[in-house]
């Protein structure tokens, strides 16, 4: 699947329209900007691109918790220093409620 196939499916369970499916895909676009530029397979992605990818496919499902075993395995230590910016600020907003 495409990254946008992958980021849509986050959002399966949901029941609203696809306006707001749109509207979460832009915001984990902004949350990992890489991503919008991948718009291949998502098993053409590097490794830390799919790690963003994966937690962008869960945040697609608006949960209230998201649980993460070794999100940081096999990334590089600047890349691993990126995607925890990225959780914590998500994590500290919308998922803290």
């Amino acid at each position: 699947m495409s990254v946008i196939e992958n980021l849509r499916v986050g959002a399966f369970t949901r029941t609203v329209g696809a306006a707001a499916v749109r509207e979460d895909v832009e915001r984990v676009y902004t949350y990992f900007p890489r991503l919008r530029e991948r718009t291949g397979l998502a098993g053409y992605l590097s490794g830390a691109e799919q790690q963003m990818l994966a937690i962008g496919r869960a945040l697609m499902a608006r949960p209230r918790l998201i649980l993460m075993d070794e999100p940081s395995i096999g990334l590089s230590p600047m890349l691993v220093n990126e995607v925890f910016s990225t959780v914590r600020p998500v994590c500290d907003g919308p998922c803290s409620r």
